[in-house]
This record gives structure tokens, C-alpha cells and sequence, in this order.
């Protein structure tokens, strides 16, 4: 058992590894002509120059963070913090890097057919999966290796933790910051190009095309490659966590007979995980039909397979792991990985169904659309009302298995607990084959970049049909990533949140969630309130933002003589804009940024109740909230794509323009706002599991 750690380190290595030999396969693809290499290498330059900017905001924050940690806790806490925050920014700066060099490959690729272009394309986003969970898992594994086995320090479980809200932060600045620029950029560029100028999307006369693209590297690839590392993280630091802060572990303690079981599961199940996303990656291969059907059953392959591994490996790891006398059904452990992982998957389907064009609700909206924006509008947030009750039942089916799974496997003293870690390991059960879901999820930012690419090189139209098609699925598997991500979220999230309490025990702190008390009362109404304050800051920031660049977009087009019309030698400022989605969304980021981690540290230093209280509200209206906005927003966007493949009138029909408008407003409910919700829960929940010793 003692191996295991090395194991999955060693697992880690090997994600590393393929990562590299993908981003090799991908550096050796053409890139196609000299305009295409330009067209990347503005995209790759602007993408580059955000991440670097934003970096070094988000540092400043890092290091006041990791002060107040040496100070309060410990300072061997913030070497663990800032660990965890290097490596998911790392992660998701190469992961941004390869991507921005896949566009071009993707579009030259697109010549010849989906068979070859989507392999390209999947093969640019495995670079971020695979960087994401190797860097993600091999840190946190050196991190426990070091501090729990090697050196045996004072408060070992504490600094672990560290590691994870290393990694949430980078994530929570990276999905505000990267939210509100590539909204910014995308609502500029449809309002004016689309509706005001009746021209195509990505035409290279519409000046905002160039930040656009950028907006969806670094927002739904960096982005959402840091999100998917602070999740993934979370989740294998949870039942840790949860053991550590219930027996009140020491680093000396960890292996023990009866313990080592416990805190070693989550490795092993990352272990068979990353293996089995390794294996599913290779089994990814396009066809000749731009089918999206084909399609996706062609890219979902890797995922079906890797989950299907994970499934059998994962009997066998408890059957090894809780033979002991102390543990009384092995498979009960097996059954709660097991259903997280069927539930994650449903998660994802129930997304599917909601924003897929292939299915009722986006083609309502679409029908909806013959009569206005206002119709096309309602419509998009009732279907994303009706799906929370969906993902909701989901998620309560999955804590009801992973709960009563865990009891199964202990003891009969020990089942209430068990049941808390069942629901525990059910989120690494989602997360466990992580590399290739994440690899999925980039595939769709490269795809998209692939279409504009076509468009901006003034391509034959063939090849924008291979990318649309492309495109298309992109938003579905997006969609299908948020599902995870936010499922886990939930998840992750009621573990930490039972550590919370057993670190308050710990203390000699007693948790008191009677809602008759007015302090927990209190917090519990700050709490169900929060997530709708952090949305509404995102929106609007995304909304000052794409009022900056609609005035710039409409100068250009007003004061560039014949760049309307498409005259030779006029030329868009593309530059500009790109430094107006730069300039707003580093400086808006910050507030709604900073809420997740100060208002709980402020809580808690007030009342540890209300504290409690807060949690348990952001945690219940987070998720709903979260569900209705990605979904809402995805829905939007492939009602407006459904339409301009020629249903209900096409492209600059009166159905269009409203589709458009309703694909405006879900923009950032999407892509900022919605994405960022499962971060803020989960940073909320880690900071007041690490600070807990300092509020008693």
C-alpha cells in the first residue's frame, strides 16, 4: 500500500509524457499558408500576452495569500500553496500554447476532411488534458510524499490542503479574467459584425475577430484547463482531508493499519484513472462524415473507453486496498467510485440533451426565434430552469449510492462516516480519467479557432463546413465538461465541508447548523445570496467590457475608409482590440475574484456558525445557479448555429438576428459566470478548511 503514492506519480510521469508526444504530433502537422501562419501567430501572441499580464496579477494576490498563510498557519503551508499555484498556471499556459499551434494545423487539416482534422484537433487539447493532470497529480502526490511520509512535519494534512487552494486560486482568477475577456470580444464582434454590419461571423473585416479567438484560448482553454486542474485536485485532497481531520491525524499516523487504506484510495483511484485516460486516447480517430453523430461517437470514444477501464480497475483496487478486518464490504467503496463516475457521465448527457441541437429543447428555441429576441430569450432560461431539476435529481441519486456504498464498507461504528467518504471518493469518481475529458473539452476552443481561421483567410467554404462541423460538437463536449466539473464541485465540496467540521472538532469547536440560530440563520441567507452577487459582478464586467468594444469596433468601421465594404489595402486595428479585452478584464477580475477567499476568512474570524451557515447556502444556490447559467448559455449558442444551417429562414434572417441576440446574452452565462460558480464554491469551502484552526 505504501507504493501507492509512487504509483500514481509515476502514473502522473506518463500523462507528462504523452502530453509531450502529442504536442510533437501536433508541432509536425502543416500549418497551411502564409496568411493562415500569420492569423495563429497574432492569435498566439495576443493569447500569450494576456496569460502573461494576468500571471502577474494574479501573483500579487498569491503572495499576500501566502503570507497571511506562513503567518497563521504555517510556512511550510505556503510552500504548498504556492506550489499548487505555479503548477496549474503552468498547466494552463502550455496547454493555451499548443492550442493556439493547433488552430491553423486544424484548418489546414480541414482540407482533407474531418478525418483528418479532428485527430488534430483532439490531439491539441489532449496537450491540456494530459499537462492538467499529470502536473495536477504528480505536485500533489510530491506534496504528500514530502510532507506526510519524507519529513513527517507538525500539521502535515494542513499543508496539503495548501496545495489545493493553490490550485483554486489560479483557477477562480483564470476563469473570471479569461471569462470576461473572451465575452468581451465575442459580444463586440457578433453586435456589430453580425447585426449592425450584416456581415459573417469571423469576417476579416470585422476588427474584434482577432481577440475573439484569443478570448477562446484563454478562456476556455487556460481557463478551463486551471478550473479542471483545481477540481481534480480537490477531489483527491477531499477524503484525505476528511480522514485526517476526523481520526486527527499526524503525518505519524499515516500508516497505521486501518488509516493508510483510507488515504491512499484516492491515489489508486487516480492512478487507474490516468492510466485508462491514456488508453482512451489513442482510440480517438475521425471519420470521412461530418455527421455530428459520427462525429461525436468518434470523439467520445476515448472517454467511453477510459471510463470503462476505470470502472473494473476500480473493483479490484478496493477488493486490494479493504480486505482488512477493520472494513466490512469491500465493494461498497467500489460502488461509490463507481457511481460518481455513472453520475458524472449523466451530468454530461443531461448537459448534452439540453444544448445539443440534435435534440427539443435548443430547437424550441429556435422556433421561438420567429418571433423576437424577447421570445428567444425566455425560452433559453426555461430550459436551463428545467434542467437544474434534472441535474439536481442526478446529483442527489448520486450521494444517495456513494453514501450508502461507503456505509457497506466500514464497520458498523464507523458507518455514518463511511458514508461521508463514500461521497468523498464519488468526486474523484468523476474526475478520475480526467486527462481525456479535459482533452475533449480543449478539442472545442481549437475548433472554433479553426472556423475563423478558414474565415479570416478567405478559405474555400468547404473547409469552413468541416470546421463548423467541428465547431459544433465543441459546444456540446464543453458542456459536457462543465457537467463534470460542476458535479464534482458538489461533491468535493460537502466533503470539505464535513473536514471543516472535524477540523473545528479538532479545535474544541462544535459546528452548530440549527438554521434557529440566528448567527448560522445569518450566514446561511450571506451564503444563498453570494453566488447570485459573484454572478452579477461577472456579467457586468462582461457588459462594460463589450460596450468598450462595440465603440471601438463601430470607430473602426466609421473611420477606416472602405473597411466596411472590404476595399484592398484597408486594414482592421485589430491590435486595439485585442488591448481593450486585455486592459478591461484584468481590471474587472479583481473584486469578483477576491469575494470567494475574503468573505469567508472575514465569516469566520466573526462567527465559525455563520461561517457553516454561508458555506451550506453558496453550496445549494451555487450548483443550481452554475447548472442554469451553462446550460441557459449553451443552449443559446447551438439554437443561433441550428438556424444558420439553414432552419427556420438561415443566416440574416429576422429568426438569426434574434438567435444572435439570444447567443449575446448567454455569452457570459456560459463562459464567465456560470464556469466560475463550482470554483467559488469549492475556494470558499478549502479557505475556511485551512484557516479553521485560526477562527477558534
Amino acid at each position: 500500500m505504501t507504493s501507492v503514492p509512487y504509483l500514481a506519480a509515476l502514473s502522473a510521469l506518463l500523462g507528462l509524457g504523452l502530453a509531450v508526444y502529442y504536442y510533437k504530433l501536433v508541432e509536425k502537422a502543416p500549418a497551411g499558408n502564409d496568411r493562415m501562419v500569420f492569423l495563429m501567430t497574432e492569435i498566439q501572441k495576443g493569447a500569450r500576452a494576456f496569460l502573461q499580464k494576468e500571471y502577474q496579477w494574479v501573483a500579487g494576490f498569491a503572495v499576500v495569500l501566502a503570507v497571511l498563510l506562513a503567518i497563521v498557519i504555517a510556512p511550510l503551508a505556503a510552500v504548498s500553496y504556492l506550489l499548487g499555484a505555479v503548477l496549474s498556471a503552468a498547466a494552463g499556459y502550455a496547454g493555451m500554447t499548443v492550442a493556439t499551434m493547433a488552430n491553423a494545423r486544424t484548418t489546414e487539416a480541414a482540407k482533407s476532411g474531418p478525418s483528418e482534422a479532428l485527430p488534430v484537433a483532439f490531439r491539441g487539447g489532449a496537450v491540456m488534458g494530459f499537462s492538467v493532470a499529470g502536473l495536477g497529480l504528480l505536485g500533489l502526490m510530491f506534496t504528500y510524499l514530502l510532507f506526510v511520509e519524507w519529513l513527517a512535519v507538525d500539521d502535515a494534512f494542513e499543508i496539503l490542503t495548501a496545495y489545493g487552494l493553490g490550485g483554486s486560486t489560479i483557477a477562480l482568477f483564470s476563469r473570471v479574467g479569461g471569462g470576461i475577456y473572451t465575452k468581451a470580444a465575442d459580444v463586440g464582434a457578433d453586435l456589430v459584425g453580425k447585426v449592425e454590419a450584416g456581415i459573417p461571423e469571423d469576417d476579416p473585416r470585422n476588427p474584434a475577430t482577432i481577440a475573439d479567438n484569443v478570448g477562446d484560448n484563454v478562456g476556455d482553454v487556460a481557463g478551463m484547463g486551471a478550473d479542471l486542474f483545481e477540481s481534480y485536485v480537490g477531489s483527491i485532497i477531499a477524503p484525505i482531508s476528511l480522514v485526517a481531520f476526523f481520526l486527527g491525524l499526524t503525518a505519524d499516523d499515516a500508516s497505521a493499519d486501518g488509516v493508510l487504506p483510507l488515504l491512499v484510495f484516492p491515489m489508486a483511484i487516480a492512478f487507474v484513472g490516468m492510466i485508462a485516460s491514456i488508453i482512451g486516447s489513442f482510440l480517438v480517430k475521425g471519420g470521412d462524415s461530418t455527421d455530428s453523430h459520427a462525429l461525436s461517437r468518434a470523439l467520445h470514444m476515448g472517454t467511453n473507453v477510459a471510463m470503462g477501464i476505470t470502472v473494473v480497475a476500480t473493483i479490484g483496487v478496493a477488493y486490494w486496498l479493504f480486505s482488512g478486518d477493520e472494513f466490512d464490504q469491500p465493494i461498497g467503496l467500489a460502488i461509490s467510485v463507481i457511481g460518481g463516475l455513472i453520475v458524472g457521465w449523466a451530468l454530461g448527457k443531461t448537459a448534452e440533451y439540453y444544448t445539443s441541437d440534435h435534440y427539443g429543447p435548443v430547437k424550441k428555441i429556435a422556433a421561438q426565434s420567429e418571433t423576437g429576441p424577447a421570445t428567444t430569450v425566455l425560452s433559453g432560461v426555461s430550459t436551463g430552469m428545467v434542467s437544474v431539476a434534472a441535474s439536481v435529481g442526478l446529483i442527489l441519486a448520486g450521494v444517495g449510492i456513494a453514501y450508502w456504498g461507503g456505509q457497506l464498507a466500514f464497520v458498523d461504528e464507523l458507518d455514518d462516516f463511511g458514508g461521508i467518504y463514500g461521497i468523498a471518493v464519488a468526486a474523484i469518481g468523476m474526475l478520475a480519467t480526467t486527462g481525456v475529458v479535459v482533452s475533449v473539452d480543449a478539442y472545442g476552443p481549437i475548433a472554433d479557432n479553426a472556423g475563423g481561421i478558414a474565415e479570416m483567410a478567405e478559405l474555400d467554404p468547404s473547409v469552413r463546413d468541416v470546421t463548423d462541423a467541428l465547431d459544433s460538437l465543441g459546444n456540446t463536449t464543453a458542456a459536457v465538461a462543465k457537467g463534470f466539473a460542476v458535479g464534482s464541485a458538489a461533491l468535493t465540496a460537502l466533503a470539505l465541508f464535513k473536514s471543516f467540521e472535524f477540523a473545528l472538532a479538532a479545535e474544541g469547536a462544535d459546528l452548530n447548523l440549527n438554521i434557529g440560530q440566528v448567527e448560522t440563520f445569518i450566514g446561511l441567507f450571506i451564503g444563498a445570496g453570494l453566488p447570485f452577487l459573484f454572478a452579477a459582478l461577472t456579467i457586468d464586467a462582461v457588459g462594460r467590457a463589450a460596450n468598450q468594444m462595440i465603440e471601438e469596433v463601430r470607430r473602426q468601421f466609421r473611420e477606416i475608409p472602405g473597411l466596411r465594404e472590404g476595399k484592398e489595402g484597408a486594414i482592421p486595428d485589430s491590435a486595439r482590440c485585442v488591448a481593450i479585452s486585455t486592459e478591461a478584464s484584468l481590471k474587472e477580475m479583481v473584486i469578483p475574484g477576491s469575494l470567494a477567499v475574503v468573505v469567508p476568512l472575514v465569516v469566520g474570524f466573526i462567527n465559525t456558525d455563520a461561517l457553516g451557515g454561508l458555506l451550506a447556502g453558496a453550496l445549494v444556490t451555487g450548483f443550481a445557479l452554475a447548472i442554469f447559467m451553462a446550460n441557459s448559455g449553451g443552449a443559446w449558442d447551438n439554437a443561433k448555429k441550428y438556424i444558420e444551417a439553414g432552419h427556420h429562414g438561415g443566416k440574416g434572417s429576422d429568426p438569426h438576428k434574434a438567435a444572435v441576440v439570444g447567443d449575446t446574452v448567454g455569452d457570459p452565462f456560459k463562459d464567465t459566470s456560470g464556469p466560475a460558480m463550482n470554483i467559488l464554491l469549492k475556494v470558499m469551502t478549502i479557505v475556511s478548511l485551512v484557516f479553521a484552526s485560526a477562527f477558534v
